[in-house]
């Protein structure tokens, strides 16, 4: 899983993305609220964590412009603070769960884990990019006429409305794709591109899937 940690105090980065690491998280450090909104619009995150004061944008800010854009990646606010207006801010904002500094490790790796698993199952249901939409429950896309999905077909599709514009490495599509297929090969990536590829094709999308095999895809209108 990737995770995107905007903390601006150093030794706290540094000590959060050593953790992490260690749990098992890539992990993407930025110390502004600027440089987190820029890293949360290239790049897919499984979870976000972010500090409520930085310089250029605070949290808040940078979430409120984050979720302007659709994102819908869970998100845990860390703050200093305890008064319950900064908690009610930082919730209308879009967060999805709170920590106030000082906090035990373990508990930030336990509300991951739970926000992670329930974003799985909150995943909007339809989803809308250009002309086309899917229908998760249905496994439908659809656009001038519609066309059914098989099951890894409707997940891989789901990630990529789910981050429009962003290159998706082989790599990440392997692991959102068949992280539950453990005799899965990477090969089957390049495989179920090409078939959404066709059926894209089929439905007569304005949005293509770019990239090469073995690179990184990119769900963007069609030139």
């Amino acid at each position: 899983m990737k995770i995107l940690l905007a903390e601006d105090e150093e030794d706290m980065s540094r000590a959060l993305v050593a953790i992490l690491t260690h749990s098992g998280y890539e992990t993407d450090a930025v110390f502004d609220g600027e440089a987190a909104v820029e890293k949360a619009l290239q790049n897919p995150y499984d979870c976000m964590i972010f500090d409520i004061m930085m310089p250029k944008l605070d949290g808040i800010e940078a979430l409120k412009q984050i979720r302007s854009h659709g994102n819908v990646s869970p998100v845990i606010m860390l703050t200093a603070k305890s008064e319950i207006d900064d908690r009610i801010t930082g919730l209308d904002a879009g967060a999805d769960d709170y920590l106030t500094k000082p906090f035990a490790m373990g508990e930030l790796l336990a509300r991951i884990r739970s926000l992670t698993r329930r974003n799985e199952s909150y995943t909007p249901k339809q989803l809308q990019i250009g002309s086309v939409s899917l229908n998760t429950s249905e496994q439908e896309l659809s656009s001038r006429n519609s066309i059914r999905l098989a099951g890894k077909e409707t997940k891989m599709m789901e990630f990529f409305m789910l981050n429009p514009d962003k290159d998706l490495t082989t790599e990440e599509l392997f692991e959102h794709v068949w992280k539950d297929t453990p005799d899965a090969d990477i090969a089957l990536v390049w495989m179920y591109v090409s078939y959404l590829r066709n059926k894209l094709a089929a439905i007569q999308a304005d949005v293509e899937i770019a990239g090469e095999k073995g690179g990184s895809y990119r769900l963007k209108k069609c030139s």
